[in-house]
């Protein structure tokens, strides 16, 4: 193995890790501005969503939540996975019908959050992962 070879096998789980906090913090930051107002607010209305209302609502949960699990790596398989399947329900329910291919329908995020959290699902959280440091506490003896 080269010296190229082990560098990148070292700084590998790293630049998964800051892919998979990026990525989380920027799907949370679109649950935030649905639910909260902040940001900018809900996509097209410049507030909140409304309460309860599907798939908004429940959309905008799903980012917050699984955004957060992601970017901390606590859960992140079952919320990439969770993740990944509203970012391509929104693609083909929301954007395609409006154009076949990404750039005619601005799909574009969607189709790449879906890649991405298909991706981080199929390969782990990478470096600096809570969920693992959590699960390297030792168990407490039950008397």
């Amino acid at each position: 193995m080269s010296s190229l070879d082990r560098k990148e096998a070292t700084l590998a789980p790293y630049a998964l890790g800051v892919f998979r906090i990026v990525v989380g913090a920027l799907f949370a930051s679109h649950g935030v501005a649905s639910l909260f107002g902040v940001f900018g607010g809900a996509p097209g209305s410049g507030g909140t969503v409304t309460l309860g209302a599907w798939p908004s609502w429940w959309a905008a949960v799903i980012q917050l939540v699984c955004g957060l699990l992601v970017a901390f790596g606590v859960l992140h398989r079952g919320a990439a996975v969770l993740a990944s399947g509203s970012m391509a329900y929104a693609y083909f329910a929301v954007h395609q019908p409006d154009g076949l291919l990404p750039l005619q329908n601005q799909g574009e995020q969607a189709a790449l959050f879906a890649w991405s959290f298909l991706l981080l699902a199929c390969t782990g959280p990478g470096a600096l992962a809570l969920g693992r440091a959590l699960r390297r506490q030792p168990q407490l003896a039950v008397a």
